[in-house]
């Protein structure tokens, strides 16, 4: 007997989905509750199937939400269904997936893929079968249902279907599929193009062997008329691009023809997927060769391509000028992720250098219409092929330039900026002639009466901003300067973040340049304190952090902490523990300390106190989850990381006062259960961490290093770069407190070090690190390091000739010196290495001056005049000039 609904329990259900539809929260509550008790029937999820399916005197939304319900219900318990149930709900979607109306037939497509990504692709045999065989239909209805059904399992489920789990349906499904890119309904040929995307990247073998059939496929539909074709047309080539670009080759004249119109459609959503086209190509080793006769059609519809659609427009509010005082809406505000603290070194002719192992961010000029859109990929494609064309690309652009920036329609005007913005890190070179009149007309636009234009403004001269400070300030520094400090201050929020944002990269670039305007600076800042929303102020830490690293002590006057702080602080108490507007602040707080030094001791106090209490709360939380994860929710353990960073900014700061902090605490305790967190970004600011109080107050750490030494030698594992390059750092400062007693725990990390510095690919800043702290051991226990010379000595030069000299340079080099006294036979084979790393130093200090002389001169008598000529021949001419000046070798 077919199961059939009884009439009370039918009425029951219906009232529940027309309930379910009512806006008010106490009916919502009600039938939430209702469907718990009703999810104890078995034969409830009968009732939901027997709504959608059968039930055509409902109206259509009633029906879908009854499927829609019956998937949650599939997703959260599907295991537990009687067979009959679940074999009554499959039977019922194959039979009504050709139902007439388009809303019920999409609601059984995706009640049938959350059925099979339950694993029941394997248990369900006959699914995709009975699909195939509907797509033969002569029902539209059918064939429409079954192939939406069958898209939505592709993109579930794509890895399954080209496995030998289910005998490799594919071999018959692609063959089919393709088949029906001629079909007269352009909804099917384009479900059919759909379904076949889904494998190009993960190059499924039954692709493949169609390949020459696919792409032919594809030329065909070039010309179709319906938009929803022609956009998965142009997003199967751009895939293709990636994935088999040998097949298009051939083709690649007419593809980028198609491509340039496509680039151009009326439907923005076309055009959009055809411009990705330009991003992919910009990537492929061809780009130069394929484009460099199209850039003449190309750079004009990329540069069209970039103004404001008029329905942007209306959404970022374009003729809104002034809303600064409207607050926020929370879902504006991004989730912020912090960067966990990673120790790198100074090089020759610059700051410390970003680790290579940390993206950079991406510079994002609108990001309120996050979703990508034309505008956007059209910047993103012209920044990249400026990239890969450099001046080449000027010509095109140049004439086209000068029509936009001094247009008089303010939206032709602002994309001629955002131009000039993108093509500025490729092109650079060739566009410093025209600097010198372009840079006081863009801080002309910051004035512009359309706050569009101010703010992409901003960004365009953030882009140029190393230019500027390379010139005297008077001529570009100090007005763009003055004008963004103002823009800082302005009426409208869109403005305040471009400028922010501008300011704080302008901040990096110009470091020390900034110190005469500090007084000027930080009153602007500390004025928009009181004007901003909560979205931007997060910004402004940003933006205040960024000043204290980029002029460091030079904040640390009274006038300047008078300024700052109070802001700061008020800010600081009126946050809760589970506030995560703490993030930002902990981070700013944590520049702010490092620059001021010992100008932050009256403050220190209650910082340092939260810090502490966040790591402890959330560790406690941590402990409950573990043990009861059904009765307590997993901590966010980013409050640890950014309480464990600031810390570390604390130590860094106030060296040797942070020891009256540690000592009325119990950060040692909490650093140890820290050290040996699952998440390996709590590692790695724990050691960042341990290295800084270690340099700070070494009394309150050593009696704990036999408990944690074994760990950091577990922690020297490559895999995790970050963890093991703090781990490494951390092993280094605390040998040179050790001394002589850091020689029981050699063994334990000695082999590690020696192994990552032979790794090939590894990060520049590993290498560096592990070298010096390999030397470190080596100055205080020569005796234990030194036999394994030959192992590291070439790698170890190379990596440490880059570095300025300073003293962890400094006392790495006194350890080689050192190891060299008690096995010179080590260096041999190596010793122009030697030589070369030796020359890298500037000023030396006097002593470590004499160990060098000392060593080159007794290699020298050691292999005789003649010998020691035709070594040196092989140095290049800079290395020999120099130790002749100043080693007389």
């Amino acid at each position: 007997m077919e199961w059939q609904p009884d009439e009370q329990g039918l009425q029951q259900v219906l009232q529940l989905l027309k309930d379910s539809q009512s806006p008010d929260t106490a009916t919502q509550r009600a039938v939430q509750e209702k469907l718990e008790q009703l999810n104890q029937f078995p034969d409830f999820n009968n009732y939901l199937i027997f709504v959608l399916t059968s039930l055509k005197s409902e109206d259509e939304p009633t029906r879908s939400l009854s499927g829609l319900i019956l998937k949650n219900n599939v997703k959260a318990h599907y295991q537990n269904f009687p067979p009959t149930v679940a074999d009554f709900i499959k039977r019922e979607c194959l039979n009504n997936i050709g139902d007439p109306s388009p809303l019920i037939r999409a609601t059984i497509g995706i009640l049938i893929t959350t059925i099979a990504s339950k694993g029941e692709l394997q248990t369900w045999p006959e699914l995709l079968p009975q699909l195939c065989n509907l797509l033969n239909s002569e029902d539209y209805n059918t064939c429409e249902g079954s192939f939406g059904a069958l898209q939505k399992i592709c993109e579930d489920s794509s890895e399954l279907l080209d496995s030998e789990a289910l005998n490799r349906p594919l071999n018959i499904m692609i063959p089919k599929f393709l088949q029906f890119f001629k079909h007269c309904s352009p909804k099917i040929r384009s479900h059919a193009i759909a379904c076949v995307n889904q494998f190009i990247i993960g190059r499924a073998q039954a692709l493949m062997d169609n390949i020459d059939t696919f792409i032919e496929s594809l030329f065909a539909l070039a010309g179709d008329e319906d938009s929803e074709v022609r956009k998965n047309v142009c997003r199967a080539l751009v895939m293709l691009l990636e994935v088999r670009i040998d097949r298009l080759i051939p083709h690649m004249h007419s593809i980028i023809q198609y491509m340039l119109q496509r680039t151009q459609d009326q439907d923005e959503n076309v055009a959009l997927e055809a411009c990705e086209f330009w991003l992919t190509l910009a990537e492929q080793p061809i780009c130069k060769e394929a484009l460099s006769g199209h850039l003449v059609q190309l750079i004009p519809i990329l540069v069209n391509g970039m103004k404001y659609s008029e329905i942007d427009i209306i959404l970022l509010k374009g003729d809104v000028e002034e809303d600064e005082t409207i607050p926020d809406s929370e879902q504006d505000i991004k989730p912020r992720f912090h960067k966990s603290r990673t120790v790198t070194l100074q090089h020759e002719g610059g700051e410390g250098e970003e680790g290579e192992d940390i993206d950079e961010d991406e510079d994002d000029d609108d990001d309120t219409l996050s979703d990508w859109n034309l505008r956007k990929c059209s910047a993103a494609a012209l920044d990249v092929l400026a990239n890969v064309f450099r001046e080449e690309l000027l010509p095109h652009l140049l004439p086209l330039l000068k029509g936009l920036l001094f247009h008089p329609d303010w939206v032709i005007k602002e994309s001629g900026i955002l131009v000039l913005g993108a093509i500025a890190e490729g092109c650079m070179q060739g566009m410093v002639p025209y600097l010198p009149e372009l840079i006081p007309h863009l801080i002309q636009c910051l004035c512009d009466k359309k706050a569009l234009v101010r703010s992409i403004a901003c960004w365009t001269l953030s882009r140029y901003a190393h230019w500027v400070v390379s010139q005297p300030p008077d001529a570009h520094l100090k007005p763009l300067m003055t004008e963004l400090l103002k823009r800082i201050l302005d009426g409208n929020k869109r403005v305040q973040e471009a400028a922010c944002s501008a300011f704080a990269t302008l901040e990096e670039e110009a470091c020390t340049e900034l110190v005469p305007y500090l007084s000027f600076i930080l009153d602007t800042l500390v004025f928009a304190f009181g004007k901003y929303q909560h979205k931007n102020l997060l910004i402004l830490y940003d933006a205040i952090g960024t000043l204290a690293d980029s002029v460091g002590h030079h904040l640390n006057q009274p006038e300047y902490i008078q300024k700052l702080m109070p802001p700061l602080i008020a800010k600081w108490n009126e946050l809760k523990d589970e506030d995560k507007d703490l993030f930002p602040l902990l981070e700013c707080l944590s520049s702010v300390a490092t620059a001021l030094q010992s100008g932050f001791l009256p403050y220190c106090e209650p910082v340092y106190q939260r810090c502490v209490t966040l790591v402890q709360k959330t560790l406690a939380q941590a402990m409950m989850y573990s043990q009861q994860p059904d009765q307590y929710e997993a901590p966010d353990k980013d409050f640890m990381i950014v309480a464990l960073d600031l810390l570390s900014g604390l130590a860094e700061g106030l060296g040797g006062h942070v020891d009256m902090l540690v000592a009325r605490s119990n950060i040692m305790t909490l650093l140890f259960q820290c050290m040996q967190d699952t998440m390996p970004e709590v590692r790695q600011s724990s050691f960042a961490l341990l290295g800084d109080l270690t340099k700070a107050c070494f009394p309150h750490v050593k009696p704990c290093i036999a408990e944690f030494m074994p760990i950091l030698g577990t922690n020297l594992n490559p895999e995790f770069i970050s963890v093991c390059n703090n781990a490494t750092w951390a092993i280094g400062e605390i040998c040179m407190q050790m001394g002589v007693e850091m020689q029981p725990y050699i063994a334990m990390v000695l082999n590690q070090l020696v192994e990552i510095i032979n790794r090939p690919n590894t990060p520049k800043t590993l290498l560096e690190n592990t070298a010096i702290t390999i030397g470190r051991l080596g100055y205080v226990c020569p005796q234990e390091v030194a036999p394994m010379l030959p192992q590291f000595i070439r790698p170890w030069c190379t990596s440490l000739r880059n570095i300025r000299d300073n003293e962890e340079k400094d006392s790495a080099f006194r350890g080689i010196c050192m190891m060299i006294g008690v096995n010179p036979g080590g260096v041999v084979q190596d010793f122009i290495f030697f030589c070369d790393a030796v020359a890298s130093w500037v000023n030396p200090k006097d002593d470590l001056r004499d160990m060098f002389y000392k060593i080159l001169h007794g290699f020298k008598e050691q292999v005789g005049e003649e010998n020691w000529q035709q070594f040196s021949e092989q140095f290049p001419p800079l290395l020999k000039e120099r130790l002749a000046a100043c080693y007389g070798v």
